[in-house]
């Protein structure tokens, strides 16, 4: 975990760095990488393949009516988690805005697109940093795209941190609405379809006369 600043949130290093202890004070932290988020939520994973989301017009137009704001897919970054030939799951990486600056998380889908894990990667604000208990984050676990995912509705609100409980839980709200678009939207492809960067491989076809890439 990384600070910016120095002050009392020092003292507190020790009981952050375990995501599951409340933190009492801390600002301006980087607790996790996507790749620690990625172990974390799915420890039996034996890989973890960049995925591209892919939306057409009318998905866009969809996901903004059922989710209530437009898509970020610029923002996304999305990995299936494997395990030999069984796909686990997948991890999206996102960032929103709490009051003044980012905060970045990364939730982890099941198969069928609900919610098994919120990790809190780092907060950069002085106030709300409550987000990032278990209790508050445990509260998505088992939803998807037909839940609510609402502040005040099925998702409770921490004193003190409204604007970030309610970004957060808007912005996990437009992934798990994405996510049931999955089939069309993140079309599974194999490992060997992507290079180290998360860009698709040109694939080759022969036709009389050589190769041709496509």
């Amino acid at each position: 975990m990384r600070y910016r600043s120095v002050p009392s949130a020092l003292v507190c290093a020790a009981a952050t760095a375990c995501a599951g202890l409340v933190v009492t004070q801390v600002y301006a932290a980087e607790y996790l990488s996507v790749a620690d988020s990625q172990k974390l939520m799915f420890a039996d994973a034996t890989e973890f393949v960049p995925m591209v989301v892919a939306l057409n017009p009318d998905q866009l137009r969809q996901l903004a009516e059922r989710a209530g704001g437009p898509a970020r897919m610029s923002a996304w970054r999305v990995w299936q988690a494997r395990q030999g030939g069984n796909v686990l799951g997948f991890v999206v990486a996102d960032a929103v805005i709490g009051k003044f600056e980012l905060i970045n998380y990364a939730i982890a889908l099941s198969p069928a697109g609900e919610i098994r894990d919120v990790e809190i990667l780092a907060y950069r604000e002085s106030h709300g940093y409550e987000v990032r208990n278990k209790p508050w984050r445990s509260q998505f676990t088992g939803k998807s795209a037909q839940a609510a995912l609402r502040v005040g509705d099925d998702i409770d609100n921490i004193s003190g941190a409204t604007l970030s409980c309610t970004h957060i839980t808007d912005g996990i709200r437009r992934i798990v609405v994405m996510a049931n678009m999955a089939p069309r939207a993140m079309p599974p492809r194999p490992p060997a379809a992507w290079d180290a960067g998360g860009y698709p491989r040109a694939r080759h076809r022969r036709r009389a006369g050589g190769a041709r890439r496509v």
